[in-house]
């Protein structure tokens, strides 16, 4: 029975291509995009058109909390996997969602400490700072094991996807719903694999919104002096 497992596990994994491709951004205002090209942050993911995809095996991944910014700012993770949020800033924070994806609120934390967050669900969450207004992330949750977030160029690669027909998704925080329903594509992949040509996602008409704290009010000024050290 094991060496049945291992075999067809080895069969499988010997079938199995790579998609690959670069993604641009372009009418842009955000300063670094225009300036430097740098297009990273965009979240690829395939779903086999016949059938639903194989449960992936959950990760355990970090967004750390330094200088006031959640870092990485884009994750992706299969449905199951768990967050942490590290705290490395010397004043506490209090990561939250309440909207879209996973609404979910960690509580205030001190310096040196984390709490976790386990997804159960696909989606987009978007995660804010109940105390700095300015930090937020961005963590797509997918029903998939297949999927990568683009480097600093725009650049791709989805390992080990066995051949078949895919229709392949993309998210992107400032491109408009129907820009990015417009890239999605049928795709087939060989035992070759695939590359695909440039995909060019427009940030035009994308108008960055304020968002409330977790009580769904507006930010008060912020005296990080409150939430230093031990103190609250």
């Amino acid at each position: 029975m094991w060496l049945w497992l291992i075999f067809f596990s080895l069969a499988a994994a010997a079938q199995a291509a790579t998609v690959s491709g670069r993604v641009e951004l372009v009418n842009s205002k955000d300063a670094s995009v225009r300036r430097h090209k740098a297009y990273a942050g965009v979240v690829v993911w395939l779903e086999p058109v016949n059938g639903a995809a194989p449960a992936a095996r959950p990760r355990h991944v970090s967004i750390m909390q330094k200088d006031k910014r959640f870092s990485p700012h884009v994750t992706a993770i299969p449905v199951g996997s768990t967050v942490s949020f590290p705290n490395y800033d010397p004043v506490f924070h209090n990561a939250f969602s309440n909207f879209d994806g996973q609404p979910f609120d960690v509580g205030l934390y001190p310096p040196g400490t984390s709490r976790s967050v386990t997804f159960t669900r696909p989606g987009i969450v978007r995660v804010f700072c109940n105390i700095h207004s300015t930090m937020s992330a961005i963590i797509a949750v997918l029903p998939s094991p297949w999927f990568a977030v683009t480097e600093d160029l725009g650049t791709f690669t989805i390992p080990n996807v066995p051949p078949g027909d895919y229709d392949f998704r993309v998210i992107h925080e400032r491109a408009l719903p129907d820009k990015l329903k417009a890239i999605a594509r049928r795709i087939s992949v060989s035992e070759d694999g695939l590359v695909l040509p440039l995909i060019s996602i427009s940030e035009a008409g994308y108008i960055p919104a304020a968002h409330l704290n977790k009580y769904g009010r507006q930010y008060p000024p912020v005296d990080d002096s409150v939430y230093l050290g031990g103190r609250q």
